[in-house]
């Protein structure tokens, strides 16, 4: 009753995995301020965490976003056409020569990723050495399992035992967990699995903006002016990050 009472108007109803939703996500996200800051302040953090020197970044999931006006030349990416992106393509066949990337970014897309080690195993064989893979995901903290329980329309599943999701569509297929679950829960599988991969970081953050901003599905809570003021009181209780955080900053370096 409550995620229908919140729910977006421009959103309600519409397929998930239909390609227009996409799109019309984008200008959700590009005309609600409160959501269009969180999205600002991700954007930077991915852009810091980039290395220098030579090599295309690649952007999946791009679709619903604004990523390239951070990062320069950015080849944004996804599964399906939309009018904002350079490239269809899957992540895991990606169509690039050996070792031409200097860094994959993404927000919110692991946990749509079917086949997560077809994944890893691409960015083991694109990604040069020093590169990197940045992500925004949701993480699991004792908060987060409430709110993503109760106010997300996407499954969540902590104790899931595999790291492959079902068969579905390109979006509605997911685990919201899945993050946490490889790189926490399973972190000595994943370190055994991909020695080339070094876990650089792993930084939870931003336990009420994102809920309060509404996302792509629910109504904002809160007006776009009273962004600032909410992020500095999560930075005040930033102690109480991994219990609280409803997503986490990720980066991961290619090493040999």
């Amino acid at each position: 009753m409550l995620k229908s009472l919140l729910a977006h108007p421009l959103t309600r109803n519409l397929d998930i995995d239909d390609p227009r939703t996409t799109h019309l996500r984008r200008k959700i996200i590009q005309e609600k301020s409160f959501l269009h800051q969180v999205y600002q302040e991700w954007y930077r953090a991915i852009v810091i965490a980039l290395p220098p020197g030579e090599g295309a970044v690649l952007e999946l999931g791009a679709g619903g976003g604004f990523m390239s006006d951070f990062v320069p030349k950015l080849i944004t990416s996804e599964l399906f056409y939309c009018p904002n992106i350079r490239a269809v393509l899957d992540g895991s066949c990606l169509p690039f020569v050996a070792k031409s990337l200097r860094a994959i970014v993404m927000t919110n897309v692991l946990h749509h990723l079917p086949r997560v080690r077809l994944f890893f195993s691409e960015a083991t064989r694109c990604v040069r050495s020093g590169g990197v893979v940045v992500m925004i995901e949701p993480w699991v903290t004792p908060w987060s399992r409430f709110v993503y329980t109760r106010l997300h329309h996407e499954p969540f599943h902590p104790e899931a035992p595999s790291w492959e999701l079902p068969t579905s569509g390109p979006l509605s297929g997911a685990n919201n967990a899945l993050p946490w679950i490889i790189l926490s829960r399973d972190r000595v599988k994943f370190e055994q699995e991909w020695p080339h991969w070094r876990i650089e970081m792993i930084e939870p953050i931003m336990p009420f903006s994102y809920l309060l901003s509404g996302g792509v599905s629910l109504r904002a809570l809160m007006p776009g002016s009273s962004f600032g003021l909410w992020r500095q009181l999560e930075n005040v209780i930033g102690r109480w990050a991994n219990q609280l955080a409803m997503f986490a900053k990720i980066v991961l370096r290619r090493v040999d």
